[in-house]
């Protein structure tokens, strides 16, 4: 990120605010598996179709997920493989960081 103009530090900011919120991740981490519609998202989340419409709308605002018409439905999918990617980089580094505490954890457990 060297030299980034300031417009870019906000866009990227923003894309990552998109991101931060936890309904966003549930949705993304079912497009994972495959396309989906507003319903099937819905139902599938637990969340009303207005409330994954609002979400959806925002990540295709922000290029994360792609919508295509099929008929009377609309169906979203991943627009990007690297948003799958980046999914799994910070999973795997949050995956890493909890097992090294539960190890030290683990190991002050074994001293009491």
């Amino acid at each position: 990120m060297k030299h980034m103009p300031a417009e870019v530090i906000d866009q990227v900011a923003a894309y990552f605010q998109v991101l931060a919120e936890p309904t966003r991740l549930r949705l993304l981490n079912l497009l994972r598996e495959r396309e989906y519609n507003v319903g099937e998202l819905a139902q599938a989340c637990g969340y009303t179709s207005a409330n994954v419409s609002r979400h959806l709308s925002l990540m295709s605002k922000h290029g994360i997920v792609a919508r295509e018409e099929r008929g009377t439905s609309v169906y979203f999918r991943i627009a990007d493989e690297r948003v799958d990617e980046l999914c799994e980089l910070v999973c795997g580094s949050i995956a890493s960081r909890m097992q090294a505490a539960s190890a030290v954890h683990d190991a002050f457990k074994a001293l009491i």
